[in-house]
């Protein structure tokens, strides 16, 4: 059985996405929205940049169900689905009564 894994990358701007990869490849980093992290570079600075993929949690043993509980608990471990932390657009954070 592959090794599945939970992971969080780590973009130039220290912005960070956690995903999962259920078959531990080498070269997957992800599907965060291409859109929203081009917002956040220069041309310039596209021409030239390193990310980080770390590997937060790892099992050859899970199922997938499990891979995508740890998933949500990294993602909101992390924050990274708050937009001035991460790129994660789920799952949606709670909303804030402006109010108190």
């Amino acid at each position: 059985m592959p090794r599945k894994i939970v992971y969080k990358i780590t973009y130039p701007n220290g912005k960070v996405y956690v995903g999962k990869d259920l078959t531990d490849s080498i070269n997957y980093f992800g599907s965060a929205s291409s859109e929203l992290i081009a917002q956040d570079f220069t041309t310039e600075e596209r021409d030239d940049f390193t990310i980080r993929r770390e590997v937060l949690w790892s099992s050859h043993t899970a199922t997938d169900s499990e891979v995508n509980a740890v998933e949500v608990e990294m993602i909101r471990k992390v924050k990274s689905n708050d937009p001035e932390i991460g790129y994660n657009q789920w799952p949606r954070r709670p909303e804030t009564d402006p109010s108190g």
